[in-house]
């Protein structure tokens, strides 16, 4: 029972390129061993849910229950292949997700698409990276559902900031540097003005950005013209608890000569940063961790860029 859908009925019907691709969609399930629409008809369920951060052992037990008692899965491009590849081969799977500001299908396609398959009775799956309520689009989507009638729930996930924190083995609020947790976004909608941070960042906090962007050095004056210091550490973590994450630390002085790393990345901000550093005694001078996983253990490797 896994969608989430974004958009009127009306929409829907008045897009025909989706409902060609939806009547194919219908004409392959209708077609599949023991299944019929018919017979499940009128549940009209969705749910959005959390994929994780990438590691298969991280999904929680609901959603692998949903992904594998689901007719259709409409995916994020970041959900890992790992996790994909748990989805049975009589799931329709499609991707639907954007990389890079490039969108192979539309928000509106996504909502009709979904919407189509709750209305014909089908368990959707909406299954986005991480956590579907942060720094996603669930509350259009949810809000599209509510207004086709939709019935749907919500399945949480790990979010990558979690992740990373547990993988780098960082307290996210150790009560010695940090009394304050923030999550930020550098990305939004097309038109709109970057988010006002004013209030958000203090040196007692850790912040969190997602979907940090590869303009370090912009992003780096930001920061600092918001009150933090330029000597602030911070780690940009890359594909967290998977077997290609990568942590570079830098400061905020030197974020500008960090590489850009694969997507999803966040950026921690803080002193916390700090503190892992000395646990694993490296510095904050262009160094990359880079971790190896092996059955859930990290093995830690430096090496200069």
């Amino acid at each position: 029972m896994h969608c989430i859908v974004s958009f009127t009925a009306c929409t829907v019907c008045a897009d025909a390129n989706i409902r060609s691709e939806f009547d194919s969609l219908l004409e392959s399930r209708d077609g599949a061993a023991g299944h019929s629409a018919s017979t499940s008809y009128g549940q009209r369920e969705s749910v959005p849910s959390g994929a994780g951060p990438g590691d298969p052992a991280l999904l929680t037990v609901d959603a692998l229950r949903l992904l594998q008692s689901a007719d259709v899965v409409f995916h994020d491009d970041l959900v890992s292949a790992d996790i994909l590849q748990l989805i049975p081969e009589r799931v329709h799977t499609e991707s639907v997700g954007k990389r890079c500001g490039q969108a192979r299908v539309a928000q509106y396609q996504i909502h009709s698409l979904m919407i189509n398959a709750a209305n014909e009775g089908w368990t959707v799956v909406r299954l986005k990276s991480g956590d579907p309520l942060v720094f996603g689009r669930a509350g259009e989507e949810m809000e599209a559902l509510r207004r086709a009638g939709i019935e749907f729930e919500i399945v949480p996930g790990i979010t990558a900031a979690f992740a990373t924190a547990a993988r780098a083995g960082i307290p996210l609020t150790d009560r010695r540097l940090a009394s304050k947790l923030v999550f930020l976004s550098n990305h939004q909608c097309d038109g709109k003005d970057p988010f006002d941070w004013k209030g958000a960042l203090a040196h007692d906090a850790t912040a969190l950005i997602y979907m940090p962007g590869s303009d370090y050095d912009g992003l780096a004056a930001r920061l600092i013209e918001e009150g933090l210091d330029a000597d602030t550490p911070c780690l940009i973590v890359s594909r967290a608890t998977t077997a290609e994450q990568q942590v570079h630390a830098a400061r905020l002085s030197t974020l500008a000569e960090a590489p850009v790393y694969p997507a999803p990345v966040v950026l921690m901000v803080g002193a916390v940063a700090e503190h892992y550093a000395r646990e694993h005694h490296t510095g904050f001078a262009g160094r990359t961790i880079e971790w190896t996983l092996n059955l859930n253990e990290a093995s830690l490797q430096t090496s200069a860029d």
